[in-house]
């Protein structure tokens, strides 16, 4: 019997809706928030305003994409956290009143899971590649660098991940410092393929088990950038491009370093990468070649995956519902990772 999804979700600055039916996309549709740009960061209350001019037009469009009726769709599943209160409060209440409105029942998601599962939907006009259990996939995005252990689509294991800022952060704080506009990452991509990633050295930190730190590259970073630019006002300028594969080069070897020791140590072979980083083609690259290398089956995001999207909320909201999985009307959103597990631990 065919399951059929929609995905809600709302957890920082992309209004998304998407209609899945099993594991098969029948459509994803996402709002983006330019009004973020000149401040160069989100602003969280100007994203929950925006969240809820976007929803109902988002979720109609998907729905009619989809070519789908709101009466028949089997469950809601919309995403709880973590991210940022105000933008998922828009997303939880809206689930809220569909599901009362149309009696639907509701699923509730782990964005962070959303994204790893993402990895098993399929397109209407192509079945995709998917790991098999159990697998590895490095989590990298804004706000979280995770190396976690999937062995099973409701069964996952974090056993690395970042003690102070995330890999994303630092892209967007090292490209602030430059001058660059935000959203720092992909520019930063954009301008390493025009330089020497060995041009400059940046601190590695060095971190027990397979955790990851990058406050210390940040600092090393900008301490570069300051003691030059003292001596030439227009080193940034001139450098710019060697600059961005220096630090593109020094992110991904980290992130490759701790990844490998985690493969090789847990005897798994499967490697896949998630989150809004793993759009950046020198992770890309590196894990591709690392692959190669090392005899892995390694698994790269569709880019339209790679940021936030109600497509993988819809996926992780498809293994809960056959598992029976339904959230109740009192649930409310959680900012926090911890507070997520926390919340999810009592229901055991």
């Amino acid at each position: 019997m065919d399951i059929t999804i929609l995905g809600i979700e709302s957890s920082c600055d992309d209004t998304s809706a998407a209609v899945l039916r099993n594991n098969v996309l029948l459509s994803n549709v996402i709002a983006s928030q330019a009004v973020h740009v000149k401040y160069g960061g989100v602003i969280p209350e100007l994203a929950s305003r925006a969240h809820q001019q976007n929803i109902i037009p988002v979720v109609d469009t998907a729905l009619k994409e989809a070519g789908v009726a709101a009466d028949r769709i089997d469950a809601i599943a919309f995403t709880r956290g973590p991210g940022l209160v105000g933008s998922l409060l828009v997303g939880v209440s809206f689930t809220k009143g569909l599901s009362i409105a149309r009696n639907i029942p509701m699923v509730e998601v782990n964005h962070l899971q959303g994204h790893i599962l993402s990895h098993f939907i399929d397109l209407r006009d192509r079945t995709l590649p998917h790991p098999d259990f159990p697998f590895l996939c490095l989590l990298v995005s804004g706000g979280h660098t995770q190396i976690v252990r999937v062995d099973s689509p409701l069964e996952m294991e974090i056993i690395g991940t970042t003690i102070d800022d995330a890999a994303g952060e630092a892209f967007d704080k090292c490209a602030k410092v430059m001058g660059l506009p935000y959203p720092g990452g992909p520019v930063i991509d954009r301008l390493a393929k025009e330089g020497d990633p060995k041009a400059f050295r940046f601190a590695h930190p060095r971190v027990e088990g397979y955790d990851y730190s990058f406050s210390g590259l940040k600092t090393s970073f900008l301490y570069t950038l300051r003691d030059a630019v003292a001596a030439g006002p227009d080193f940034i300028e001139t450098h710019k491009a060697d600059l961005c594969a220096s630090l593109q080069g020094t992110i991904v070897e980290i992130l490759l370093d701790k990844l490998i020791r985690a493969s090789k140590e847990t005897g798994i072979r499967d490697i896949a990468i998630a989150g809004g980083v793993s759009a950046n083609s020198g992770l890309r690259d590196g894990i591709a070649e690392a692959g190669r290398r090392r005899g892995w089956r390694t698994f790269l995001p569709e880019f339209k995956f790679t940021t936030d999207n109600a497509a993988m909320i819809a996926m992780a909201g498809y293994y809960r519902y056959l598992r029976g999985d339904f959230s109740s009307l009192d649930v409310s959103p959680v900012a926090r990772l911890e507070e997520l597990q926390a919340t999810h631990s009592q229901k055991k």
